[in-house]
């Protein structure tokens, strides 16, 4: 049986094959590729590379949406491992058939599967690529082999992040000064100019980027409806704040101590009668969820982990308040429905992945060693005792749980005050 393909192995591959692969295409560009060939060059079709991190996905939306306004939505297309494709289906910002992925569930699958995506893209003529995996070899070789005449990457100039060759034509500095929605948004911009003239280029983000919004069907509100009551008959329509425990796989480091989420639910279950606390995950996650559930001690915790489908869990958070969560894909997730978002920072800084919805609220203690990861380390970290996010106390996200959810009760109770009166 195929096993799949673990995100350890793939920076493993990434380093050891990725390497000499980008030295090999680099020797075969500098003999092939004219740099007469480069210059301005209309673009009609655009391929966005971002295998891995759906929330990475979500801020991608203003890059998108630019690319949009270049080409036509129907000329835009996306290139993501299978597993990560969800967030594209939600968001709906491009057509589903233009979304092609690669299994992961072997190392042969994984290549065979590359080369199928590589064989479509030459097909239908792609010709031009933004790669939006920051450093990693992997994306730079796939964005070269597509045949695409414009290629917009990061590179390093001076020896500065690692090794991916010389694969791009427009090739940009990673400025770590810069949000990532931001950067990302400067790559599409960088397609209109002249690559000779790269990586400096006259072009301000903006400040006020649009935002990706998720919008339910009534079928789907009823639904979730019907699991909250089926999980917990007493909940009716009373306020939900949601509890998300973990991070992914990619960096165990984010996680906030799990003790503190039940500590957390106790006080906000104690100062709010009428409240009820959901615990949500992914399946596999469900047991430790369940764990830390019952360990609330309270008949008004409802246990989600593992029983909804990502879908789903967008639904659900159209029905909550708040949700508390590790730096992970569901903070983003959540910027894209009316949820106020609370994310714990501490391996990574707010400043470059923060949601930038206003209902977004992240905090992060700042201690001296965070962040410790970045893209010129590939992610990586010698730490193994995250004591940027220990510092991060339950006073503090009771306190801003708390500040969140007494403004938003004001806010429904003058809506309702004003309807009243307008009726009468």
């Amino acid at each position: 049986m195929d096993l799949p393909v673990g995100i350890s192995a793939l920076q493993r591959t990434d380093r050891w094959v990725g390497v000499p692969l980008c030295v090999i295409l680099t020797i075969l560009r500098r003999i092939f590729e004219s740099a007469a060939s480069l210059g301005p060059r209309e673009v009609r079709r655009i391929l966005f590379v971002k295998f891995a991190e759906q929330g990475s996905t979500v801020l991608a939306y203003p890059a998108i949406r630019r690319a949009i306004d270049m080409v036509g939505r129907e000329n835009v297309y996306f290139v993501v491992f299978q597993d990560n494709r969800f967030i594209l289906d939600a968001m709906n910002v491009i057509p589903e058939e233009n979304v092609v992925t690669i299994a992961t569930h072997s190392p042969l699958g994984l290549a065979l599967s590359a080369l199928r995506a590589v064989h479509r893209f030459r097909k239908i003529r792609i010709d031009a690529v933004v790669d939006m995996e920051f450093l990693t070899r992997f994306s730079a070789i796939l964005t070269f082999m597509t045949g695409a005449k414009s290629r917009v990457g990061f590179h390093t100039f001076f020896g500065d992040g690692p090794y991916r060759g010389d694969l791009m034509t427009h090739r940009l500095l990673y400025n770590p000064h810069l949000h990532t929605s931001q950067m990302f948004e400067a790559m599409v911009e960088a397609l209109t100019r002249d690559p000779a003239l790269l990586p400096t280029f006259d072009f301000t983000p903006s400040a006020n980027q649009p935002l990706a919004r998720f919008r339910p069907s009534l079928s789907e509100v009823a639904e979730i409806n019907t699991l909250l009551q089926r999980e917990n008959p007493r909940i009716g329509s009373a306020p939900l704040i949601l509890l998300n425990p973990n991070a992914s796989d990619l960096l165990p480091l984010r996680r906030w101590p799990s003790l503190r989420y039940v500590e957390l639910a106790r006080r906000l279950l104690e100062r709010y009668p009428e409240l009820f606390i959901g615990f949500t995950g992914a399946p596999a996650e469900a047991g430790p969820n369940n764990q830390l559930a019952n360990e609330v001690g309270s008949d008004r915790v409802i246990r989600l982990a593992g029983k909804t489908t990502l879908r789903q869990v967008l639904v659900l958070y159209t029905r909550s308040e708040i949700l508390v969560t590790n730096d992970s894909g569901p903070a983003h997730f959540g910027s894209m429905t009316p949820i106020h978002v609370v994310t714990l920072f501490g391996p990574e800084t707010p400043a470059l992945f923060a949601a930038r919805s206003p209902n977004a609220t992240a905090l992060w203690a700042g201690i001296a060693c965070s962040p410790c990861v970045n893209a010129y380390n590939n992610r990586q970290s010698v730490c193994r005792n995250n004591l940027c996010m220990q510092a991060i106390t339950v006073d503090d996200v009771f306190v801003e749980v708390t500040r969140i959810y007494d403004s938003r009760k004001r806010a429904t109770a003058e809506i309702k005050l004003h309807n009243d009166g307008f009726a009468n």
